[in-house]
């Protein structure tokens, strides 16, 4: 999802709700803690250089109950960290912590913002020599290698 995306559909919710990609929900009282631009720059590894620009959100549960974060505020902190960081519109990775700090693309399912898991991958594999996929064969269909000239039955031996 893109900041853009996420300033139209948080004016026309009551509530901001996140929820895990398991189900589990984020805590009613969490907070958001940043909103930030990060900038990545680097080289993968087939050698070709890479540029990732996300809008960041850290999402932080507080001992503080009585807070919920309303609609309105979150745009308000949106609109001041564009205003103060010239953020562009980009996609937005949440940061959140359960057992350990996770980063989390972010989806909306028409109530609530999904926090989807996010994986590694390898961005050069035409350059790393693993195989996308393995071929599937059928063991009848292989035929044996040839190892000797000669066979039992040759008379050679």
């Amino acid at each position: 999802m893109r900041l853009s995306e996420i300033k139209e559909i948080l004016p026309t919710l009551d509530n901001v709700e996140f929820q895990l990609e398991n189900g589990t929900f984020v805590p009613e009282h969490f907070h958001v803690t940043e909103v930030g631009q990060i900038t990545k720059n680097f080289i993968d590894c087939g050698g070709v250089i890479r540029h990732e620009k996300v809008v960041s959100f850290q999402l932080w549960n507080a001992d503080d109950y009585e807070h919920r974060l309303k609609p309105k505020k979150l745009l308000n902190i949106i609109s001041l960290s564009e205003d103060k960081l010239g953020i562009e519109d980009s996609e937005i990775e949440v940061e959140y912590q359960t057992d350990t700090i996770g980063k989390y693309h972010l989806e909306f399912n028409g109530r609530t913002f999904v926090l989807k898991n996010k994986t590694t991958a390898c961005l050069a594999q035409d350059a790393c020599g693993i195989p996308s996929e393995k071929e599937n064969k059928n063991l009848g269909d292989l035929t044996p290698k040839q190892t000797s000239c000669c066979t039992p039955d040759s008379g050679c031996c």
